[in-house]
């Protein structure tokens, strides 16, 4: 089959994880193909193509293209990392260059989990998984965005700021410099060490991955549920910062006073810890009683896949069928990962 034989190719790039889709016009998934993280900000720009180019061969296998033609009409492409102008471009020229699709559309992966959550005419999304992003878009086509590249764009949050915060005060808690928290000893029982400071040992002579501090937001959550005080002041933290995030979003767009979705996603508001959505929910109402907070665990590639298909007219039972065909192979690639590790 040579020419271009599906509607959308949609991609979302994460830093832990990469998903492609191959759709039709009317949202039936033809291929798919699920790859490790493809953020060129920590892979670097060749390995991070390297990972696209690879499970984009994977999806056109599935849908049964020819190799070497043009796979879709349209590309939609979002991509962590993708947060200045000047990355959009260079990725976007990179995409370009790889020939998938007739057409391509690139931004940040933000926009994917938008998009999933919402279609209402003023939106907003926060994403805290690995790290911490806002974007939101009005009726008046105003977009905002942030450039999220963490503390050096005053960004806190994410995996890696909780993880890291967890330790921190277990450390002190052992030491003698902090107050005494249940974080101490769950984080010598999660990594099976007897000190605190053995972790610190670990990882500074590489002998652990930096990678594994991000297993510590699940302690660190349990163990603020339980009520230690410690660790539900940096839970607090977290619901402030997202709160900030989207206040300064209504804010600038002018939205306060209007009706507004507020999308929220990524591991860490995925997990709907109380204490995290009670101290969100609380100020949010204060600040803007018109928004409406929608939790969204639709993986982004599904919102990725709508943006394409929105961007081509398509008609309005494909977005059901879409995100029921991605939806239904995302969850068994999940299981099946699960499964192996």
């Amino acid at each position: 089959m040579g020419g271009v034989t599906a509607a959308v190719l949609a991609i979302d790039g994460g830093n832990s994880k990469t998903d492609v889709c191959l759709v039709s016009r009317e949202g039936q998934l033809l291929g798919y193909a699920r790859g490790p993280g493809s953020n060129h900000q920590i892979v670097g720009l060749d390995a991070a193509f390297d990972v696209l180019a690879g499970l984009v061969a994977e999806a056109r296998v599935e849908a049964g293209l020819d190799a070497g033609s043009t796979l879709a009409q349209l590309a939609a492409v979002y991509l962590a990392g993708a947060d200045f102008p000047r990355e959009i471009e260079m990725l976007l020229a990179r995409v370009s260059l790889a020939g998938w699709a007739a057409e391509v559309s690139l931004d940040n992966d933000t926009f994917a989990l938008l998009r999933a959550g919402s279609d209402a005419a003023n939106r907003i999304a926060v994403v805290c998984g690995a790290g911490i992003n806002c974007v939101g878009v009005s009726a008046a086509g105003d977009v905002l965005r942030f450039p999220s590249v963490g503390p050096i764009s005053g960004d806190w949050g994410g995996g890696a700021a909780l993880g890291t915060e967890a330790l921190f005060l277990a450390v002190r808690a052992e030491d003698g410099r902090g107050q005494p928290t249940a974080l101490r000893e769950a984080v010598t029982q999660h990594f099976g060490t007897a000190s605190v400071v053995d972790v610190t040992a670990a990882l500074h002579f590489g002998e652990m991955p930096r990678s594994r501090i991000h297993e510590l937001v699940p302690v660190l959550l349990r163990v603020a549920a339980a009520g230690d005080g410690p660790a539900r002041e940096v839970v607090e933290r977290l619901a402030e910062e997202v709160f900030l995030l989207a206040r300064a979003t209504l804010g600038r767009l002018r939205l306060r006073d209007q009706p507004t979705d507020v999308v929220l996603g990524g591991s860490v508001l995925a997990a709907r810890h109380p204490l995290l959505m009670e101290g969100l929910s609380r100020r949010l109402a204060a600040y803007a009683p018109g928004v409406n907070l929608v939790l969204v665990d639709d993986p982004p590639v599904v919102g990725a896949a709508l943006l394409g298909l929105d961007a081509l007219g398509a008609p309005a039972d494909a977005e059901i069928a879409a995100r029921d065909g991605i939806l239904a192979r995302t969850r068994k690639a999940a299981s099946f990962r699960s499964a192996a590790c």
